[in-house]
This record gives structure tokens, sequence and C-alpha cells, in this order.
């Protein structure tokens, strides 16, 4: 049976250190799930989150004996520490609305034993918002998106046509423009919007946009 374990190496910089990293792991039949390298001009640091089969002993003793690996210690996985992760953008009115809505609920949960955490970036401008929108399906335990503005619409509104095709959950404010006809769910109130977005990616609550018999509230 494997487990999910979160590994931090610390080592000598430069070309070929995550390979080395890597090739030990496949030795131990270990399946890599999310690499993270922190680089300087003389030390890097990688994290890595592994699905392993058997004790991680005999991965960390090999590990440690490459000769550019300076240190190796077992950490909490993201997954575990931080859980699913929310991201909210758009208008910075808005997505601090959105963000009072979504802490206070995800505090509500996480007392209860979930792990959920919400990111907030206000932007401006329908190139940048549209990149930001795809990029948030290549963020590590993404769950959803809420879009907070007044107006979004074009190459917006096909980037969560894109990321919605992948898995993610997207919810938008009631504005102008063609993005909510694009969501999942539509909330006019942006505090309303945040709680019920920790709601659906929540473990914890009974809530599920699968099961609503309307999309805009």
């Amino acid at each position: 049976m494997k487990q999910r374990i979160g590994l931090e190496a610390r080592g000598d910089a430069g070309p070929g250190f995550l390979h080395q990293l890597t090739g030990v792991i496949a030795h131990h039949s270990g399946d890599i799930v999310s690499v993270e390298i922190i680089e300087s001009v003389v030390h890097s640091r990688t994290f890595l989150e592994i699905d392993l089969p058997g004790d991680a002993a005999a991965l960390l003793d090999e590990l440690r004996a490459l000769e550019r690996v300076h240190e190796v210690e077992l950490v909490d996985t993201l997954q575990k520490v931080y859980g699913k992760r929310i991201i909210i953008m758009g208008g910075g009115a808005q997505v601090g609305q959105v963000a009072i809505g979504a802490i206070m609920e995800a505090d509500r949960h996480n007392i209860r034993g979930e792990h959920i955490s919400v990111d907030t970036i206000p932007l401006v401008g329908e190139q940048s918002l549209a990149a930001a929108v795809r990029a948030v399906a290549r963020l590590p335990r993404a769950k959803a998106l809420v879009l907070a503005g007044s107006l979004m619409g074009g190459e917006i509104e096909v980037a969560v046509r894109e990321v919605r095709a992948k898995g993610l959950l997207v919810v938008s404010l009631n504005m102008a423009g063609s993005v909510p006809d694009a969501a999942d769910l539509v909330v006019t109130d942006p505090v309303q919007a945040g709680v019920m977005t920790v709601m659906a990616v929540a473990d914890t609550a009974k809530f599920s946009v699968g099961k609503l018999t309307r999309r805009i509230f």
C-alpha cells in the first residue's frame, strides 16, 4: 500500500541535481506527484511529494548518500498542511469581499478537520485575467476559482471554459460580460460567493453544485 510523503532535499545547485534525486526515487518505485525547486546561487532546495510503497527509511538513506546532497528530511505534504486551494481574482474591492466570505466559511470547516486555504490576486485587463485563469489549472491543489469583478468577457470567457473542462470549479459574481454564462455558479453577493465556493469543495459540507436546480443566485 502506498503512502504519500513529503521530502525536502538540500544540496549543491546546478544541472543534474533533480535528475539524481528522481533516479533514486524511481529505484524505490516512488511516484512523484509534485515538485518545487527553490534555488540560490550556491544551494538548491527541492521539495517533492511522493507516493511511496513501503517504508521511507531506505529511500532517505540512499538520497543522503548522494554526493551533492547535504541534507534530506521528511516533511508534511502541502495537502496535509494547506489542503485544497481556492483562488479569487478580479477587482480589488470585489476580491476582498469574496475573501471575507471564503475565509469565514473555511475557518468553520477547518475547525472540523478540513484543510482549505484561500489565495487572492487583484487583477485588471482582459489578457492578464485570461492568462491568470489558465494558470490556475496548473496550480497544485487548486479546486475552485472565483472571478470577482464588474465586467469580464472575451478571452476570459474562453479561458474559463478551458479550465472548467479540466475539472476546475468556476464561480462568478453576477457581472456584466459573458463570463457568468461560462461559469458553473453565478452569485450576486460577493460574501455569499465566497461562502458557497468553500461549501462546494469542503468534504465536511453537504452542499453540491451538481445537485442545484439553478445556477444563478
